[in-house]
């Protein structure tokens, strides 16, 4: 039986593999960022934060560096791709659990929860996800933490779950009330360098032709693919707002976690 929270606010908060890692050197941790990102998360913890909180972090140079050698999003069939597939999840779950500790070590509750082990994916996209831990964990007062991951798939037998598409999976069962995903960029930036402040379904063409992909190994397709993600997830949730910001400003993830830094970066609503 499914537990029901479908009328407690929650806010998704993604720390990108870009941030915690360098996307460019394979298995790099930025340790003193995850500490100082700790911080901010325990000082939002102990403050006026709405509604109870989410984590999730990209899998940076650790996963995506393993996935683009066996091409694990593209699907696993053979004996070398099983062999691929566990370990990208691997090396997924050794980037977790760094996090795990720097989290831990600033006394935030975080509760891990590895999605490879309760999802099944149907051509990439979530269809099956037990959130009865999650739940719970919410309910004690824990902050469950999820991961980008390695899939079960109906169709390609396995392959790649992004955070954001775990987020849109969370957002068909829990009340979800903003997303903020956290990289290393101000926000979404035109062709001149400027500032996309908000976007919307009306300027999205407009600004489409301006999105790139990743400075970095990233087979989950770059800041295109997870605007386009996010757009979609708006439009399905209407009150629903999604902030990308920088997660290298000093502070900046703190308060807008507690809600005096809601104009930062770049909102994309409905």
């Amino acid at each position: 039986m499914q537990i029901q929270d479908k009328n407690i606010p929650n806010t998704l908060v993604k720390l990108g593999g870009s941030l915690i890692t360098d996307k460019n050197v394979e298995a790099s941790y930025r340790k003193k960022t995850m500490e100082r990102i700790s911080s901010e998360i325990r000082e939002a913890y102990q403050g006026h934060l709405y509604g109870r909180l989410i984590l999730g972090h990209g899998s940076g140079s650790f996963g995506h560096f393993e996935a683009k050698r066996h091409d694990t999003i593209n699907g696993v069939n053979t004996s070398d791709d099983w062999l691929g597939f566990c370990k990208v999840g691997a090396v997924a779950s050794k980037l977790n659990q760094l996090v795990i500790e720097d989290l831990i070590d600033k006394h935030i509750p975080v509760y891990s929860i590895r999605p490879s082990s309760l999802s099944l994916a149907d051509s990439g996209e979530i269809v099956e996800m037990n959130l009865n831990n999650m739940k719970l964990a919410l309910r004690k007062g824990l902050i469950p933490l999820v991961h980008g991951d390695v899939s079960f798939d109906k169709k390609l037998g396995g392959t790649i779950v992004s955070t954001e598409t775990i987020f849109k999976h969370l957002a068909r069962y829990l009340f979800i009330s903003r997303i903020i995903l956290v990289g290393t960029v101000d926000g979404v930036f035109d062709l001149d360098k400027n500032l996309f402040p908000k976007i919307t379904t009306v300027n999205f063409p407009r600004i489409r032709q301006a999105l790139g992909g990743s400075d970095g190994t990233d087979v989950t397709g770059g800041m295109l693919t997870k605007v386009e993600d996010m757009l979609h997830l708006a439009q399905s949730h209407k009150n629903l707002t999604i902030q990308i910001i920088n997660g290298n400003q000093i502070g900046l993830l703190r308060d807008v976690l507690l809600n005096t830094a809601i104009s930062a970066g770049t909102t994309i609503s409905a």
